[in-house]
């Protein structure tokens, strides 16, 4: 009898194994894992805000300088400077949220969002506050253009109040989602009325669709659309690491969601150049 006790014990861990896989196999697990604990992932957020303080200066003394050429049309050169930076993932560490989505086995919904976006408890990506001041120092409007809603606004604005980001009481600076009819998730709309009034020095952002509203082709398109831009990379597109979510991930799978979690697995790994092995 007592040789059949470990085989017993064996048999309830196998028991056990497939909710502890399910939640243990999230695809997010060491993405976010990497974003809230690892030194490397503050060390390079920190590193891009410190060069856009030197994008910032020398864009200053370039009065041709402008980061939107799709929106910024006729004679800019005379117009006050402007940077726009996205919100989430860019000075916004919603990681709390995606942390959530891992440890309870959930998916993305947007009830779920909004409520963690009225709790307020996002926290600043490290170098980002240090910037915005900065930038505002330098006389530089700081705007944010967001694809949080309308209807969240109210509860971004006093998050990003309490953490110290600058915004203005007698202009909008927080830009979002359907806050006008055209203002949908692509952005180019809210960077033209922006481009109207200044000159955009810089775009900052940790998703492709902060730069150019070409974001949503294939792997390959994608791909040329950044290699047509290379000259903007680092320049005055200066983009934030975010391996835990954004168009990246959809891409391979046509942005297609409600295909079954699998079939979407099964298209990134299709897209994956894997070493050729033994």
């Amino acid at each position: 009898m007592g040789a059949l006790r470990p085989l017993a014990a064996m048999a309830f861990c196998l028991a056990l194994a497939p909710a502890a896989l399910a939640q243990d196999a999230n695809d997010n697990l060491n993405a976010v894992l990497w974003m809230q604990k690892s030194v490397e992932y503050k060390a390079n957020a920190e590193a891009v805000f410190a060069l856009a303080k030197i994008r910032l200066d020398q864009a200053l003394k370039d009065k041709s300088w402008t980061a939107a050429p799709a929106e910024q049309t006729g004679d800019f050169k005379s117009l006050s400077p402007a940077v726009v930076l996205d919100a989430d993932e860019t000075v916004l560490d919603n990681s709390g949220y995606q942390a959530w989505m891992v440890a309870k086995g959930e998916t993305f919904n947007p009830k779920t969002w909004t409520q963690f976006v009225n709790s307020q408890t996002s926290t600043a990506i490290p170098g980002a506050v240090e910037f915005t001041k900065y930038a505002e120092s330098k006389g530089v409007r700081v705007f944010y253009v967001t694809n949080r809603t309308k209807v969240e606004e109210p509860a971004t604005r006093e998050n990003m109040r309490k953490l110290g980001f600058p915004m203005q009481a007698n202009i909008d600076t927080i830009l979002t989602a359907k806050e006008q009819p055209d203002w949908g998730s692509a952005k180019g709309t809210r960077r033209a009325v922006i481009a109207k009034h200044y000159r955009i020095l810089l775009l900052m952002g940790d998703n492709f669709g902060d730069f150019t509203d070409a974001y949503k082709g294939s792997v390959d398109e994608r791909q040329k659309v950044y290699e047509e831009n290379a000259a903007r990379w680092g320049h005055d597109w200066l983009m934030l690491p975010n391996p835990s979510y954004g168009s990246f991930e959809s891409a391979p799978f046509g942005g297609n969601f409600k295909l079954p979690i699998e079939e979407q697995r099964a298209a990134k790994r299709g897209v994956l150049a894997p070493w050729s092995g033994q």
